[in-house]
């Protein structure tokens, strides 16, 4: 990421801040920060162009999904603010896209839809931040300043070890290549020794994560769903460690 340049004298006035990083003035134009939107809604793309250029950015607009993944694979932004609900192919998509490519542009979601499961995707298909509407520009800002602070990275969006892979997206699963149809609790057990992997994964973690209410779920439910598991995938991935839990086998 280059350091800000801010052209705008109010701008210049704000930039006492010792996280915003300042270049030598206005002429250092390869330094400006590149931000890219890919928003459908004409009027919600030009208020966000507007008041992020006076922010000292640089902003490009593009207002179909198609259009934006092309955009953010070659036009070399320092990050890309991302409706969901787009033409063409929606942001979910676009973002997933991207990881799939290694393309780790920090990308910011952003969507009316604010429920936990929808937010959940947004990051699961590989977004670093999702942001609901409606949203305080300073937020926004703020928000935005924090993943620019971050050195993109890459990030796993497909979980895989012991021969299993999980993907959170599309909520496949396959053992050796071959899909496995698990129940939603089975999926959820997976996932968390997946995440821990190659870590011990307490039986007290797995009722709190998958179960929400220990003292409901029963003593042995754990017990019974890696039983389930080792039937599904074969008895030896998953490994009992006496006293303490069960991991994916190393």
């Amino acid at each position: 990421m280059g350091q800000w340049c801010f052209l705008d004298p109010v701008a210049v006035l704000r930039a006492g801040d010792p996280l915003l990083p300042r270049c030598g003035g206005p002429t250092c134009h390869s330094d400006v920060v590149r931000l890219l939107v890919v928003e459908d809604e004409v009027g919600m793309a030009a208020a966000l162009a507007k008041g992020l250029r006076a922010e000292g950015f640089v902003v490009d607009v593009e207002g179909t999904g198609p259009g934006g993944l092309e955009a953010a694979r070659f036009g070399g932004y320092d990050a890309v603010l991302l409706d969901v609900m787009l033409p063409g192919i929606s942001g979910y998509t676009v973002v997933r896209t991207l990881r799939e490519e290694r393309n780790w542009v920090p990308v910011l979601m952003l969507s009316a839809k604010d429920g936990e499961y929808d937010q959940a995707d947004g990051l699961d298909y590989g977004a670093d931040d999702y942001l609901t509407k409606p949203f305080s520009f300073v937020v926004l800002l703020a928000r935005l300043r924090a993943l620019l602070r971050r050195d993109p990275v890459p990030r796993a969006t497909v979980l895989e070890a012991a021969g299993v892979r999980l993907d959170p997206a599309s909520r496949r699963v396959e053992a050796d290549g071959a899909a496995v149809d698990l129940s939603r609790r089975e999926y959820l057990v997976l996932e968390h020794l997946l995440r821990a992997h190659p870590a011990v994964v307490t039986k007290e973690s797995l009722l709190d994560e998958v179960w929400g209410a220990p003292e409901e779920a029963g003593a042995n439910v754990v017990e019974v769903y890696v039983g389930y598991l080792r039937r599904k995938l074969g008895r030896t991935r998953i490994e009992t460690v006496r006293g303490v839990g069960y991991r994916l086998r190393r």
